[in-house]
């Protein structure tokens, strides 16, 4: 099975990309949006996801690894929605800013932009690989 690449929220001053390195590992949780859970629900041990800071910031600043799949989110008393573990993998070379991403005409239909307040979103494969070009300069 291939492996699919996401992309995945967080503000900086509630949970930011030192945060997850000084942890070694995060178990990123209290997603209520029906269209971000069942991104949480689709992804794979192993897949791929661009951390970005919202809010501050607003830019891809690294890349995490999913360590653990198919989790109930420990925030919800419930037991109605999702959660994943997720590893830093690498901090970007340059991050990549919102700004950057929608001025580029390779980026047409990137989630991030479509769909803006979406806070786990799906990445193709093409734009995964031309957001790392983007961010090695």
């Amino acid at each position: 099975m291939s492996k699919s690449y996401w992309l995945m929220k967080s503000e900086p001053d509630a949970y930011s990309w030192d945060d997850l390195v000084a942890e070694g590992e995060g178990t990123w949780d209290g997603v209520r949006n029906h269209r971000a859970a069942k991104n949480l629900r689709t992804m794979q041990v192993g897949d791929e996801a661009f951390f970005y800071h919202s809010n501050v910031g607003k830019e891809i600043v690294g890349i995490v690894t999913i360590s653990e799949a198919g989790l109930t989110d420990p925030t919800d008393p419930e037991g109605k929605w999702a959660a994943v573990k997720v590893k830093p993998v690498r901090k970007l070379a340059n991050p990549v800013t919102l700004k950057q991403i929608k001025a580029d005409p390779e980026l047409p239909d990137i989630e991030l932009v479509k769909l803006s307040r979406l806070s786990v979103a799906v990445i193709t494969p093409e734009e995964w690989a031309h957001i790392l070009s983007v961010s090695e300069g």
